[in-house]
């Protein structure tokens, strides 16, 4: 029954522990070694020993059992382990119960409304049980493993959960109300009343188990009280399941209720066996609470997808492995652990995974189980193993630069989710005015504390500054008012093609000013290629100001988009303040990269400065006349640098504006004079003049 009990080991450090029991793990291996030599080589082959402990005439085994290896929780799997390690047959139940009753589809309905968290739903009916108490054999080896016990019925739903890994659960079915069950999402705001006398309140997004009234089980995690099986229950609905992993481990976390199902369904069961759970727990009943079971079983949801073939090439072994390990014996160890063999020969073996290890998918996955099995032990310290050295690509070493200017300038790296909310495209989306692409399985709770319209995520994003502005938000409701962000992933734009174009790129968000943002990607741009231009355009981007904006332009081409979120913009993502954005292609980064360290030989001539106050036109940007700047300077000319814009509508006229700008002359071959230098500065005025109608204020 789902959580019905509470495992001995309980420390968060322990969370991963298996307990198996010796004297049940005999029902399928025989075990004529010794319980240390067994730990050993469990420890070696992956199920590292925390301890043993003698309870009564047993002995009590605790395993740490790694994520990826779910079929290892239950006495089964374990089983199996020590089966192949001591080339030991495995034997196991057949679990054929006698059917004698009515069809079991004409008394118990079943409609799953949720597939994308429930795939799969079976159920039973045994009429005419006798509740009672458990025959020693299987209160023993339950309390061996720390199982506490109830009832024959729930410690029988416990025995076998502990005995293959599938979570099961028996119900009350008198208390089933409408004879059917409905397996759906929980309603925001449904109370649940579980097993544990403790009430919860659900949220969409976790899977309930329903009668026509009421939830009376919360999938995959616990039972309900008002369906629990007691000493006057007689007849039973069995029930056995696939969850959705992601969706329990949500609800346990959110609700902070675990059960020994909820950790099992949390790390994926094995499809296939489900069935036989539910065969061997009607079976148990029959024998142990008697009662007649009825004939068939109602099984509902999606159809298993079987396992893909994986080859392994015997060289690879070598090569890998530093050994040659027999093919003979690689066969052998591949088969022993339930991998069903295909195709063979001396160079490679074909084999497609049991349903219960979807960790094997790989090459890899497949040697490093003959590793483990033969014996790291076997592989000597000083094996020679070919190794290459691995070097970055030129994309990883522009990311890295960048990521180095983007630190060093005070920024956080940020990573956010690909999907978002289609409000948030309607906001923002520069790079394309299509729709954007819808998402098969949307994301809940994206928006922390946004309403629940909002909180679901279920378009994939076009530009990565929204989710940069509601991190932005999330921290200045909780106090950090200075929040620099950054962050490099793909966006995806919808195409003619089949596939959208995903293009990386760069998001900034600062509390700085346009111009403060400005310098950074200036620097940015500089770090990969000291003459690289950067040019500045206007922008009508409807998020950002159009007096602090600019459209950037990078050897020509179009890089990206920089400026100040207007008050309304900043409203609608709920800052408390503005904030100066900026997106860009890194695309662009990587074709101006300059990788290999350039060498420039210091000169050792002094440098001489003017600073010009120009009249220009309103319409004039600094780019264009920074450019005439450069054009008329010559080889002389070392910088053209932006100092400030002025505004006198009295003294200029309307339309008019002071731009302060400073030039640096030096010269490679000895020092300027103030007469060459204002010869240079004469010639930038003249030409300013002539291409803008700039005038010198004196």
């Amino acid at each position: 029954m789902f959580g019905s009990w509470i495992p001995r080991c309980t420390h968060p450090s322990r969370s991963r522990a298996m307990i198996v029991s010796w004297n049940w793990l005999k029902d399928y291996v025989d075990l004529k070694m010794d319980p240390a030599e067994v730990e050993l080589r469990l420890m070696m082959a992956g199920l590292n020993h925390e301890g043993s402990e003698t309870v009564g005439n047993d002995l009590a085994i605790d395993l740490e059992v790694t994520s990826n290896r779910p079929d290892c929780l239950g006495h089964i799997g374990v089983a199996r382990e020590i089966g192949v390690l001591f080339e030991q047959p495995l034997t196991l139940p057949v679990a054929q119960p006698n059917a004698t009753g009515p069809a079991t589809d004409g008394q118990i309905a079943v409609r799953i409304e949720c597939p994308e968290l429930c795939y799969r739903y079976t159920a039973r009916v045994i009429r005419n049980v006798t509740v009672g108490p458990s025959p020693a054999w299987l209160a023993d080896r339950l309390r061996t493993i720390g199982v506490a016990v109830i009832n024959n019925v729930v410690d029988i739903s416990n025995y076998v959960l502990m005995e293959c890994g599938q979570p099961l659960h028996a119900f009350d079915l008198a208390k089933i109300r409408g004879e059917q069950i409905i397996v759906r999402e929980a309603v925001k705001g449904e109370s649940f009343e579980a097993i544990d006398h403790n009430a919860y309140q659900l949220e969409p997004g976790m899977c309930v188990i329903a009668d026509q009234q009421r939830a009376v089980a919360l999938g995959g995690v616990m039972g309900g009280a008002d369906t629990e099986v007691s000493d006057t229950t007689t007849d039973l609905l069995i029930e056995a399941a696939e969850f959705a992993p992601i969706s329990i481990r949500h609800t346990a976390r959110k609700l902070n209720l675990h059960s020994p199902s909820s950790y099992r369904f949390e790390r994926t069961i094995d499809p296939e066996g489900v069935d036989w759970a539910s065969r061997r727990c009607c079976e148990l009943i029959l024998d142990l609470a008697g009662g007649e079971l009825s004939s068939g079983v109602v099984d509902v949801g999606n159809a298993i997808t079987p396992p893909q073939p994986v080859v392994l090439r015997m060289e690879q072994l070598e090569r890998i492995l530093g050994i040659s390990v027999a093919p003979e014996e690689v066969r052998r160890i591949l088969t022993e652990l339930g991998n069903q063999e295909t195709q063979a020969d001396h160079n490679a073996v074909q084999v497609i995974p049991p349903s219960w290890r979807r960790d094997l998918t790989r090459e890899i996955d497949l040697i490093e189980e003959v590793a483990r099995i033969h014996g790291y032990d076997k592989i000597p310290e000083d094996v020679a193993v070919p190794m290459w050295p691995s070097s970055y690509s030129d994309a990883e070493r522009v990311l890295a630069k960048l990521r180095r200017v983007l630190t060093a300038a005070g920024f956080d790296e940020a990573i956010t989710a690909s999907l978002a909310p289609p409000e948030w495209s309607d906001r923002f989306s520069p790079w394309s005015d299509r729709q954007p692409i819808a998402a098969s399985m949307p994301m809940k709770g994206i928006l922390a504390d946004a309403p629940n319209d909002l909180g679901q995520a279920d378009r994939v994003r076009q530009s990565l500054l929204p989710s940069l502005l509601e991190v932005r938000r999330y921290n200045e409701s909780v106090g950090n008012t200075r929040c620099e962000l950054f962050e490099t992933a793909k966006v995806y734009l919808p195409g003619d093609d089949e596939l959208p174009a995903e293009p990386w790129t760069l998001a900034v968000v600062s509390s700085g000013e346009f111009y403060q943002l400005k310098g950074v990607l200036e620097r940015l741009v500089a770090t990969l290629d000291p003459q690289a231009v950067l040019d500045v355009k206007p922008a009508t981007q409807k998020l950002l100001n159009p007096d602090r904006s600019a459209e950037l332009h990078l050897q020509g081409r179009l890089f990206g988009f920089l400026g100040e979120l207007t008050p309304q913009a900043a409203k609608q993502f709920g800052l408390r303040g503005t904030a100066t954005v900026a997106e860009l292609r890194i695309a662009a980064l990587e074709e101006i990269s300059v990788l290999v360290p350039q060498y420039a030989p210091q000169i050792a001539y002094p440098a001489i400065d003017r600073d010009l106050n120009l009249i220009v036109d309103e319409q004039l940007v600094w780019t264009d006349l920074k450019a005439t700047v450069q054009e008329s300077a010559g080889e002389l000319l070392e910088a053209a640098e932006y100092k400030e814009t002025y505004r006198n509508v009295e003294r200029d006229g309307a339309n008019k504006k002071r731009l302060l700008l400073s030039v640096i002359f030096r010269s490679h071959e000895g020092t300027l004079t103030n007469e060459e230098a204002d010869q240079i500065r004469d010639r930038i005025v003249a030409a300013c003049d002539a291409a803008h109608g700039a005038k010198l204020l004196a």
